[in-house]
């Protein structure tokens, strides 16, 4: 509702970028508020990876067809229909990604963070649902923002959608309606309007935060090269603007793969006498069995260094999550990327510590000086261990072993099979943590 309200207020630009917009209930809701917009004379620019476009062509034509709207794809496909063919043949290139997200409106407010654009970012996933985290921002990082997106708008990596996809027939404005008009896209919208972000938008009662920050991104030239120089990586310049801990470290990654550099890193610090702690998904939680493979190697050297680990319960309770009502339960998932120091700062954007965000894809985010949103995710992280997250921990033989609450401790990876812990422990063994 947020993306939607600030949507309905542009008067000059739009711009939005995002690694996945899925053609779903809230990617639908989403490409029609920027339609909207673009009716009222809104100059309307769509940045999106292509790694995710299977079967969208049409109606990205139908979006890009429209005066006000110019949509670009990210590294694209050659391959359209046969994608896998497209790996096998361009590997190098392909494996790259667009992974940068932001929702800037004339230049002046700006949405950025962790969250793609599709049902399972939005809470009405009806397999499983991310618990995710962005930023509203405005001030100066808008334009940073906006500079960033020209800068990867402009890049050779960017390809128009009028000329990649110019023999590519649109989808009819009926058939976009059709996908409109559902019972669950209307139930959808009832729910949102009774939310409790929209009574505080429409009661003028939004809590702004007041402080300094910081804009931290890639280059887009990364997509073509990679990163050359370890002063343009992404990790070190967030830890230089999040500064030198003093007292403690909170990391929240949904794929945390620490590599014996991040390990030994972690340990340095706790040893030194800091709380560090890091919540991430346990194996059940995970949507992706090789990252969970790459962080299990590493536990058993966290532990033993006194980093404290949590891993997310599936059934972890979604922070105000109305759509529940519409969906049923689903599997909860993290996605939320945040890292903060000393309750002092927090960066939050689309960057997790893995290889993958370190060394192929790009990301993007926010350093902020704020007591109180740092202090915030020093108090969830508490509260997470208590009911929402198991803590991993060692045996007195040196044995991994999760609690659950207070008192339940179980001695294998919580609500998972033997075939879950079998390919976790085949992927583990495999030359892929690059990857991953």
């Amino acid at each position: 509702m947020a993306r939607a309200v600030l949507a309905g207020a542009a008067e000059k630009s739009l711009d939005i970028q995002s690694y996945i917009w899925h053609d779903d209930t809230s990617g639908r809701l989403m490409f029609d508020q920027a339609r909207a917009a673009a009716e009222r004379g809104v100059r309307v620019r769509l940045l999106i990876d292509d790694n995710n476009t299977t079967g969208m062509d049409p109606l990205l034509v139908m979006l890009d067809n429209h005066p006000n709207i110019e949509v670009r794809l990210t590294n694209p496909f050659v391959q359209r229909d046969m994608r896998l063919v497209g790996y096998a043949s361009d590997f190098l290139r392909l494996n790259r990604r667009m992974h940068n997200k932001s929702f800037t409106v004339d230049n002046q407010v700006t949405v950025i963070g962790g969250r793609n654009i599709g049902d399972e970012y939005f809470a009405i996933g009806e397999e499983s649902n991310f618990i995710d985290l962005d930023v509203i921002a405005t001030g100066h990082i808008a334009a940073d923002v906006s500079s960033v997106f020209d800068r990867y708008w402009n890049s050779p990596s960017a390809y128009p959608v009028s000329i990649l996809l110019s023999d590519v027939a649109p989808m009819s404005s009926e058939e976009f309606k059709a996908g409109m008009d559902t019972k669950e896209t209307e139930e959808y919208e009832k729910i949102l309007m009774n939310s409790k972000v929209v009574k505080q938008i429409l009661d003028k009662n939004i809590e702004w935060e007041w402080a300094k920050a910081e804009l931290i991104s890639d280059e887009p030239e990364k997509l073509e090269h990679g990163v050359r120089e370890k002063s343009e990586r992404m990790l070190p310049r967030i830890a230089e603007a999040l500064g030198k801990a003093e007292t403690e470290v909170d990391i929240v990654s949904p794929y945390f793969v620490p590599g014996d550099e991040g390990t030994e890193k972690l340990v340095s610090i706790s040893e030194s006498g800091k709380k560090v702690v890091v919540l991430t998904n346990s194996l059940a939680a995970t949507d992706v069995a090789a990252v969970h493979a790459g962080y299990s190697k590493r536990r058993v050297d966290l532990l033993q260094g006194n980093v404290k680990l949590f891993e997310l319960k599936p059934d972890a309770e979604k922070e105000d999550s109305p759509a529940t009502s519409i969906i049923g339960s689903s599997k909860a998932s993290l996605h939320a990327k945040t890292f903060a120091v000393d309750q002092k700062r927090i960066f939050i954007g689309s960057f997790n510590l893995d290889p993958r965000s370190a060394k192929l894809n790009t990301e993007m985010g926010v350093v902020i000086e704020s007591e109180q949103l740092a202090g915030k995710l020093s108090d969830s992280l508490d509260k997470v261990g208590v009911s929402g997250a198991y803590e991993t921990r060692l045996d007195q033989n040196g044995r991994l072993e999760w609690l659950d609450g207070a008192s339940t401790v179980l001695t294998t990876e919580p609500e998972s099979t033997f075939w879950d812990r079998l390919k976790v422990k085949f992927l583990a063994l495999l030359p892929i943590e690059w990857a991953l």
